[in-house]
């Protein structure tokens, strides 16, 4: 590693520790994170936060290998799934961090704790939607379902495969509260307690809703308030408002400073999740990993679902409603989405929401946000929703 300074993020181009425990080190140390007259790259975060993740399941492996010789059935793994992924949350925790002047290191563990969050998160969901696969590979439920088999284990296989991803999604709870207790930040002030209360509150809301609206009788013309709810709770709080707002919160942030975030960071997770919802349908299977028409095959009644159920004919609507939730003739519905007008008009309101956002992004720079700053959050919010993974 040439220059720099150990856990320090500098300018454009992070500085990543090469040796296990420095970046550990770094956070309990008194030094401040470096390039603070912008935000910094993402690059740069997800380096860090991957370091971070690196070490401590590490750890957690060797600690868990030392009480039993078969942990490793466990930690691998959580340790595979969690290489990779957008780190979308952490980037929110980190920047809504430094929008509010914070300077100290340890909001990488911070970042990293609430990627863990959303792994037990993911893990879970899988479970729910009775999905095999999650970013082109065997989900974490399949995993073990495919070593129950290989292993020659007795019972059911599926059933050990869920039974075992529910433990992995709860030691992954598990880790991000002890790596955010283990920041070296304020974790104990009133305002970052609500947050962090309220962030693990909202998606577990929103994983009911999700649930309930998929087995309650719901008219058609509810269903597009009912899954902008959904999603919501789900997603837009939980994967970018509420981490911004942690973030800003841990930094001191007043109520006002928050406020002001949120007019962003909202209807940009909506316009986030409502272009994850159309993926899920009209998607590419290479680039999402998932089969192409998997929501409808799901079931899903997502805000595309209810806006195409408005404009169908009554034969049409009714045709669709029959097929909703099953594998037959998924090509026709997709086809049928574009057809009546709906794919279109959720296009329309994914561009409502990002404008929205932009709006009050604009305001931002009233709260001493720089031009810098704001370009950069700009070209985050349109690779967001503007994009076919």
């Amino acid at each position: 590693m040439q220059g720099g300074t150990p856990g320090v993020v500098t300018g454009q181009r992070g500085q990543v520790p090469t040796r296990p425990g420095e970046l550990l080190a770094a956070h309990t140390s008194p030094c401040r994170l470096a390039g603070m007259d912008r935000l910094h790259q993402p690059a740069d975060i997800i380096a860090h936060v991957d370091a971070v993740l690196e070490q401590e399941l590490g750890t957690f492996a060797d600690e868990l290998a030392g009480l039993s010789p078969v942990a490793s059935e466990l930690t691998d793994p959580i340790r595979a799934f969690c290489v990779g992924g957008k780190r979308i949350r952490a980037l929110a925790t980190w920047w809504g961090y430094q929008l509010a002047g914070g300077t100290h290191p340890g909001i990488a563990h911070v970042a990293a704790s609430v990627e863990l969050l959303h792994a037990a998160a993911l893990i879970h969901d899988d479970i729910i939607d009775n999905s095999d696969t999650r970013r082109g590979n065997p989900s974490t439920h399949a995993f073990f379902s495919h070593m129950h088999s290989d292993e020659g284990f007795g019972g059911d296989a599926r059933s050990f495969g869920i039974n075992a991803a529910i433990i992995a999604g709860d030691v992954c709870l598990g880790l991000s509260e002890q790596l955010f207790a283990a920041s070296g930040l304020d974790v104990a002030d009133s305002h970052v307690r609500a947050t962090h209360d309220a962030f693990r509150r909202d998606v577990m809301l929103g994983q009911y809703l999700d649930i309930r609206i998929q087995a309650a009788p719901v008219p058609d013309a509810q269903i597009v308030d009912r899954a902008m709810e959904v999603l919501t709770y789900k997603s837009a709080k939980y994967s970018v408002e509420q981490p911004f707002e942690l973030g800003a919160r841990l930094a001191g942030a007043k109520s006002e400073f928050v406020r002001a975030l949120s007019a962003f960071t909202l209807p940009l997770g909506q316009a986030f999740q409502l272009r994850d919802d159309e993926l899920g349908v009209f998607g590419d299977p290479q680039a999402t990993g998932k089969p192409a028409g998997d929501d409808l095959v799901e079931g899903k009644k997502t805000v595309l679902v209810g806006l195409a159920l408005a404009r169908m004919n009554d034969d049409d609507a009714q045709w669709f409603r029959e097929r909703l939730g099953t594998d037959s003739d998924t090509g026709r519905m997709i086809e049928l989405l574009d057809q009546c007008g709906a794919k279109r008009e959720h296009e329309d309101l994914i561009d409502s929401k990002l404008q929205d956002a932009f709006v009050a992004l604009d305001a931002l720079g009233e709260h001493g946000v720089s031009s810098n700053d704001l370009e950069l959050l700009r070209s985050y919010a349109n690779r967001l929703t503007r994009r076919d993974t």
